[in-house]
């Protein structure tokens, strides 16, 4: 990219930066009581998650971080910066002038009002981008937004240390995905690479997504149900991807959620209370915030959670877990998102004979 590059990033760190700056942050000797119990618990989860799945990382041990939001909105920069490279590169035409600068200051202004946002909610999150010689410690890392954890812990008076492990449990099971399985990290990022490559700068790209908003409203559907702003503007190439990505997230999200539980069971007591509070926070936030969710796409992640759910119960009840632990054999074996809402679509493909060949 050039210099000034299609996003005025410095610009999405101040505006993110004014978005959270009303939410106090961690110091002293509670910073210091969270950052040991995110060490400890990172490193049970991970032994924890290991021995219910099988899933052991390949990159060594993991690594927790408590984090501000600050520090979150960098790390987030930093794997934007990674994944959009293809798409920033065809839109860094190299134009100077005003029109080039207000175009890189809009997209800065939007970035940093969707991450100063997220920053002041989100509670744990998986950096599972690339892993790159530059800034090694800074790759592959597991963060907890502390202030945000000690927030929520003291709202609805959650035992700190059981909801803590349940957390560090989620995200370990997500880095022993992407960690553990050796082929899934390129797989995604070559998913995503599929929808960057695609992008089709044409401005009746525009009018035909408004179009299929229209339509999709007047048949009674809901165009953004199932990825946001995202789905709506993609080409058929890009929506081919997405179904797959739905599919491979929808999947993940509902292991994540499944193995929480099951190894958590003799280490965490009020694992079904937290889940129900949570679940709760999301369905009773304001119209303008589930507004915003539906259009970011985060909307439909939630639904993923209930889908992939769903489908590993239905999985492991036809064939148990032997059945269910295919998923990890190759990417061809992934279910898509149609087989993550009708299971089985899924088991009827996998579970037939294979043609023999003369």
């Amino acid at each position: 990219m050039s210099e000034a590059g299609a996003v005025d990033w410095d610009l999405a760190r101040t505006i993110a930066a004014k978005v959270s700056r009303n939410e106090p942050e961690l110091e002293g000797e509670e910073l210091a009581r969270v950052e040991a119990d995110f060490a400890e618990f990172t490193a049970l989860a991970e032994e924890l998650v290991g021995a219910e799945t099988g899933l052991h990382s390949l990159a060594g041990a993991a690594r927790g971080r408590v984090a501000t939001r600050a520090d979150w909105v960098d790390a987030n920069i930093r794997s934007f910066q990674r994944l959009l490279k293809p798409l920033l590169e065809q839109m860094d035409d190299g134009k100077t002038g005003p029109m080039a600068s207000v175009g890189r200051k809009a997209a800065g202004v939007e970035v940093g009002a969707m991450l100063g946002w997220m920053s002041t909610r989100v509670l744990g999150q998986y950096d599972l981008l690339v892993i790159e010689d530059e800034e090694p410690e800074k790759q592959d890392i597991v963060y907890y937004v502390g202030a945000n954890v000690a927030a929520l812990e003291k709202r609805f008076a959650f035992p700190e240390r059981d909801f803590r492990l349940w957390l560090a449990l989620h995200e370990v099971t997500h880095r022993a995905q992407f960690t553990g399985v050796p082929w899934m990290r390129d797989h995604f990022l070559s998913l995503v690479n599929l929808t960057m490559e695609d992008v089709d700068p044409d401005p009746k790209r525009f009018i035909d997504g408004l179009q299929r908003v229209v339509e999709a409203r007047r048949a009674g559907e809901d165009p953004l149900a199932d990825g946001g702003l995202t789905g709506v503007f993609a080409t058929e190439k890009q929506r081919e991807a997405l179904e797959k990505i739905g599919g491979l997230m929808s999947l993940l999200e509902g292991h994540g959620d499944t193995t929480m539980d099951r190894a958590g069971i003799g280490y965490v007591h009020n694992a079904e209370r937290f889940g129900r509070i949570l679940r709760q926070r999301r369905q009773n936030a304001s119209k303008f915030v589930l507004l915003l969710q539906k259009l970011a796409g985060i909307e439909a992640k939630m639904k993923q959670y209930a889908q992939g759910e769903a489908f590993i119960e239905s999985v492991e009840e036809h064939g148990g877990r032997e059945l269910m632990d295919r998923v990890w054999e190759g990417p061809t074996l992934l279910p898509a998102l149609t087989e993550i809402k009708e299971p089985q679509l899924w088991i009827d493909r996998v579970a037939a004979p294979e043609p023999v060949v003369a």
